[in-house]
């Protein structure tokens, strides 16, 4: 490959990379970017950056951190070319075969400890992908009985490896298209799930780190809720007594699902905002009937 920094210490390549990802009109993170790989490549901490700015590079890591800058710089998002990311203080493999953990998430798991605030409790998660949202709960809630499914295997497994790594073994996670195989006898006080909810026409599809992630992790039809009324309708069967539902969707989305929830008898509807100030959640809680 031609030479391109003469001067190989990491201060250097750090503003190479800075320079080079700052071409992207998607990336506003381009020098943090540019550590990320920096550190990937020689397994250190950013720290170390910083305390060694002028300590130069072998030629193989060289090479390596300028293969991975370029697939960044063709818009691969970064979690998938390290394969890992942090959500929720937990270190999380990441594949392509799943969505990328993303902090407006952690507002879902926010608002579930703070409806819950108890020691013992079943919950469900539909759709873990890496199982960020069941293993943040468990991490905080560790006597908790939770379920994860995914309908994607490699995700199942992905998840799996996610538990093990983070000592988090009790969350009990396993294979099923939403509720196909959870025994119709298991109840659950809560029922969570970030299901695919974006248009098929969605522009949003084509932009950013979107573009690489699977699309049935994020495509649903009935312009994005088909998904939502599925999981909504089948969820009253395994509710135990008052239980609540929340579901992460699109900051468009709000009225749509709070409707779909109240037509099919859910009370306490309530939509809680992101990060950003964007409608992104709606709860709500179903009582059995007697």
């Amino acid at each position: 490959m031609k030479e391109l920094v003469s001067n190989k210490s990491l201060a250097n390549l750090v503003e190479y990379g800075r320079n080079r990802l700052n071409t992207l009109s998607d990336t506003d993170s381009a020098k943090l970017d540019a550590q990320i790989l920096l550190c990937f490549v020689l397994n250190k901490a950013t720290s170390y950056l910083l305390t060694w700015p002028e300590k130069a590079i072998n030629e193989e890591q060289y090479q390596n951190f300028l293969s991975l800058l370029e697939r960044r710089v063709q818009g691969e998002p970064i979690a998938y070319i390290v394969g890992a990311k942090e959500f929720w203080s937990l270190s999380l493999f990441v594949s392509p075969a799943t969505l990328i953990p993303r902090p407006d998430t952690e507002t879902l798991v926010e608002q579930i400890l703070l409806d819950h605030p108890v020691s013992h409790l079943s919950c469900l998660d539909l759709g873990t992908g890496t199982g960020a949202i069941a293993l943040a709960l468990a991490s905080e809630m560790p006597n908790w009985q939770i379920d994860a499914v995914d309908f994607n295997v490699e995700a199942v497994l992905l998840a799996q490896k996610n538990a093990k790594n983070n000592n988090l073994a009790q969350v009990n996670i396993y294979q099923s298209d939403w509720f196909d195989q959870i025994s119709p006898d298991k109840k659950f006080d809560v029922i969570v799930s970030n299901p695919p909810y974006i248009d098929n026409i969605d522009e949003h599809l084509f932009q950013g780190d979107v573009r690489f992630e699977p699309k049935s992790a994020l495509v649903a039809e009935q312009q994005g809720l088909a998904d939502i009324i599925h999981i909504a309708a089948q969820a009253r069967k395994y509710f135990a007594e008052q239980g609540a539902l929340l579901l992460e969707h699109g900051y468009k989305q709000s009225a749509h699902v709070q409707k779909i929830l109240s037509e099919m008898g859910y009370v306490d509807i309530k939509t809680i905002k992101d990060l950003a100030g964007n409608d992104r959640i709606t709860k709500a809680r179903y009582l059995l009937k007697s």
